[in-house]
């Protein structure tokens, strides 16, 4: 097998680490000998056992003389683990194939620098395919903030509701089973309170298998019934409710109580979540990416204040003329102001077209 070959196995093996290991990276490792696999591993659990570790510690015979493949820079720190290049040089190992660098300040080459003291070493394989799998742990690290992911449904002419309110389906039930695995891949959802209070969604994941993620509603005043089924259980235990000052204590302590937990956050100008605070927030409570799910003025506020980095826009082949637009602001006075894709592309979902791409 080809050195790129093995690259893609240990991305198919840090994808079972999926939902358990954040805000640690998706990793997976295999070992090689004598042109055989025979070891290979995954992170399972965060804090748990580095995938290197793992691989080597599974090895059905000596690794001495052998090839170990991972997808991420090894760790060259003590963390909750100790540093995988030391194991890697005491077991015998006398070559690594590296998918991509860490961009973890405590890592960030330092790993690679250690290995090639005494062992063959080539990094950059899949190196894309490799920088994709991990997009969100490398925007935390490096930024503290979580990726952002805007995800929306609309019609051909952009409405993402009837004019009467009505959004429920507007796309194929392949497109829901999509969104249900983007669900299980991020580690949060996020919503308005108008979007629960008019569809009481659950926002977990049920059309496949994968992790819940945790579920964020922006309520500024605290509207939330506390009979809403994000404060019932089993989805209260991952539900957090982003307010302000200028919600009740009171109802704020009604709503720990249920088991929610409630984060207070800094005003913006026009008294709602400032949401460049919000990410920080998410950040620093290791959330490192989130996928942002309606409705309308909380798609247009994180495509104006510049905070999505990436935008999923599900297109069902149906006009409503009237309605819910997907996105409206003012401010963009010229078609060069114009917020701008990158590295767009484009994907038939069922009945549906799905358009994707990068806005930051």
């Amino acid at each position: 097998m080809t050195d790129e070959e093995l690259i893609k196995k240990t991305l198919k093996l840090a994808e079972r680490g999926r939902g358990k290991v954040s805000p640690n990276p998706l990793v997976g490792a295999v070992v090689t000998k004598n042109n055989e696999i025979i070891a290979e591993g995954f992170h399972r659990e965060f804090g748990g056992v580095h995938a290197e570790v793992a691989a080597l510690d599974s090895a059905r015979e000596d690794v001495s003389g052998g090839t170990l493949y991972v997808n991420l820079e090894p760790c060259s720190h003590t963390g909750k683990q100790p540093p995988c290049v030391d194991r890697i040089k005491k077991s015998g190992i006398k070559r690594v194939v590296i998918g991509t660098f860490d961009p973890n300040p405590l890592v960030n080459g330092k790993g690679f620098s250690f290995l090639r003291r005494g062992l063959e070493v080539r990094a950059g394989v899949l190196e894309a395919a490799c920088q994709n799998l991990n997009e969100g742990f490398f925007k935390h690290v490096t930024t503290g903030r979580p990726l952002v992911t805007v995800k929306i449904a609309q019609t051909l002419d952009g409405k993402i509701a009837r004019a009467d309110g009505s959004s429920k389906w507007i796309t194929s039930e392949k497109s829901r089973r999509l969104v249900h695995r983007m669900r299980s891949q991020n580690d949060a959802v996020l919503v308005g309170i108008g979007t629960v209070l008019k569809d009481s969604p659950r926002l977990n994941v049920r059309l496949v298998r994968g992790q819940d993620p945790k579920r964020i509603v922006l309520d500024s005043t605290l509207k939330i019934p506390l009979n809403s089924n994000f404060l019932t259980k089993p989805l209260v235990e991952k539900t957090i409710i982003a307010t302000t000052s200028e919600a009740s204590k009171e109802k704020i302590r009604s709503i720990k109580e249920l088991g929610a937990d409630v984060w207070t956050i800094k005003k913006d100008s026009k008294s709602r979540v400032d949401l460049s605070e919000l990410c920080k927030k998410m950040g620093s409570e290791g959330i490192t990416s989130v996928l942002v799910e309606g409705g309308s003025q909380i798609f247009s506020a994180f495509l104006q204040e510049n905070l999505a980095d990436k935008i999923a826009i599900f297109i069902a082949p149906k006009i409503f003329g009237e309605g819910l637009s997907a996105v409206h602001f003012n401010g963009i006075h010229s078609l060069h102001a114009s917020i701008k894709l990158h590295e767009f592309d484009k994907r038939k979902v069922g009945d549906d077209v799905l358009l994707t791409g990068r806005v930051n």
